[in-house]
């Protein structure tokens, strides 16, 4: 027999992900996690999703929960799952910043949250992260607006602007923007030697090596990045190493495959992005390629550039030696330009508070309906 659960595919910001409410999910987690595995059509070992509404990236293979909140200062809850491409794994572990931005639009779609026309504000908690964000958005005859002129690196055609503040962005896995207390930390990395990390956590966590320290530009293709597996393994085995040194795991081998993140960072240099536009070196701050479940990213996970916009405002850190000064950090990534204002204080002791992060995206719903699935599956794990 076949189930169904009511469901829309949205397209926020450079990532695309199956939206639900949670009053419509089963309570069981591990009853949600095979449906949501079903649905997105992993683990398949030929990489492509084929058999689900995943696109065989981690980009691509997304889950959103979406619910009323009780809390006084937010409007709705969001819980982000990762889904493995290869593995049977939904991994809570980390939040989604660029579906993050389909959030409070999806909220008002769906009467979660009752606003007036024009610019509104949607408070929302992440549940990954235990942080607060604020979006804004246009909003007419009770509905997002999609259309406008806004558009962002890594998507075709425009859309309306969306305002994304995260409040109070550092230790949201750790508990603090720099978990090892130091800008810089020497990691003795099994198989690969010592090599400079600056480890961040603002949204969720980095580990920010230079690409120079592994022979790259930092402005390389990220198809040609993946198919050096030699590089892919070395970077992974960095960032295993981060995260014992970050206190996310006891052992490398037990490391999350969504956190921490891996970023090569690079100062500012001329290159061609995945669309065929070229930039020069003068028109952005800092370059970066990272690394997200096993994959370059082909833009900037939203989460990392916020974390890199952080951290080149943290003083002796690798990104704040690398970048070129700015008030909003343009972030020169595989697929263009991106803008993100941090905005850092430093105590007098030294240590580094991040007290906001703000950057924009658009979001487009791209189909509603329901998700069918085996009904066997809402069976109890037990």
């Amino acid at each position: 027999m076949t189930a169904r659960l009511p469901a829309v595919f949205i397209r926020g910001g450079t990532s695309k992900g199956v939206f639900f409410k949670g009053e419509d999910l089963p309570a069981d987690r591990a009853v949600r996690d095979r449906i949501f595995l079903h649905v997105l059509g992993s683990p398949d070992p030929y990489g492509r999703q084929l058999d689900g509404m995943g696109g065989g990236l981690s980009s691509l293979s997304k889950v959103v929960i979406v619910e009323p909140s009780t809390r006084d200062d937010a409007d709705v809850d969001y819980t982000f799952v990762q889904i493995a491409v290869g593995e049977p794994v939904a991994d809570y572990g980390a939040m989604c910043g660029d579906l993050s931005s389909a959030v409070g639009p999806f909220a008002v779609d769906e009467g979660l949250v009752r606003v007036d026309d024009g610019q509104a504000t949607v408070r929302v908690y992440n549940t990954n992260t235990d942080k607060l964000y604020r979006a804004t958005f246009a909003v007419r005859n009770g509905r997002a607006i999609e259309a406008g002129d806004f558009e962002i690196p890594g998507v075709s055609g425009t859309g309306a602007k969306i305002k994304l503040d995260y409040l109070d962005p550092g230790g949201a896995a750790t508990g603090s923007l720099l978990p090892t207390g130091r800008a810089v930390d020497r990691l003795d990395v099994p198989d690969v030697g010592p090599i400079e990390a600056s480890l961040v956590d603002a949204s969720n966590p980095v580990a920010f090596v230079r690409a120079s320290d592994l022979s790259r530009t930092g402005l390389e293709a990220p198809a040609a990045l993946d198919a050096d597996t030699e590089l892919m393994a070395r970077l992974d085995a960095v960032r295993r190493t981060a995260a014992v040194a970050m206190g996310l795991s006891n052992r490398p081998e037990d490391a999350l495959l969504s956190t921490p993140k891996i970023a090569m960072v690079a100062p500012p240099g001329d290159y061609t992005a995945l669309d065929g536009r070229s930039y020069t070196a003068d028109a952005h701050d800092i370059a970066v390629r990272l690394v997200s479940m096993g994959n370059v990213h082909r833009a900037v996970a939203l989460t990392g550039a916020m974390c890199l916009a952080t951290a080149v405002r943290v003083p002796d850190s690798i990104p704040h030696a690398l970048a070129r000064p700015s008030e909003t950090t343009l972030i020169g990534n595989p697929s263009g330009l991106l803008p993100v204002a941090a905005e850092v204080v430093i105590g007098a002791d030294g240590s580094a508070q991040a007290l906001s992060a703000t950057t924009y995206r658009t979001q487009r719903r791209v189909m509603e309906g329901a998700v069918l699935f085996p009904e066997a599956l809402l069976k109890s794990a037990a």
